[in-house]
């Protein structure tokens, strides 16, 4: 779907060190450490829709070793953003180990600034979505979030 507008407002939540070496709102990170949707050119700000869709995506990305002193921010995407949804079923392959699908389809995206944000499923939780921020995209500017809140991990998690 391409072309949208946000008809309400929208929540999405990160994860970082708010001490580490680039702020939680911040797509250097992708630049540096490009993931399923990006490539160093298109350095995004991956978020997710849900805390713990977020909280999933770290410890999946984390290896079960977390790094310390995690923080959350609560991202708020207002009424009127422009965004697009990646289609599954229009991509054979997406889910796959190789990601070539994916890093394609998000640079195509962030190079032609089609939309402020793209929502795409979350590979762990497939029911789930995580929302990818262009920063450059002229609506972007209109995306805000609050102070970071520690993260509490329940030790079960990755004990």
């Amino acid at each position: 779907m391409k072309g949208g507008r946000t008809d309400r407002i929208l929540t999405a939540y990160r994860i970082g060190d708010p001490d580490g070496a680039h702020p939680i709102y911040d797509s250097e990170g992708a630049r540096l450490y490009p993931g399923r949707w990006n490539t160093p050119a298109s350095p995004v700000i991956y978020t997710s829709e849900h805390y713990s869709t977020a909280m999933l995506e770290k410890l999946v990305h984390a290896s079960s070793v977390l790094p310390p002193n995690q923080h959350h921010i609560r991202i708020t995407i207002p009424n009127g953003t422009s965004y697009e949804i990646f289609q599954t079923a229009a991509h054979p392959g997406w889910d796959g180990k190789d990601e070539g699908v994916c890093k394609a389809f998000g640079q195509t995206w962030f190079a032609e600034k089609r939309s402020a944000i793209l929502i795409v499923p979350s590979i762990p939780a497939r029911v789930e979505r995580n929302i990818l921020i262009n920063p450059l995209h002229p609506d972007a500017a209109g995306i805000s979030h609050e102070l970071p809140e520690p993260v509490w991990w329940d030790e079960r998690l990755y004990g």
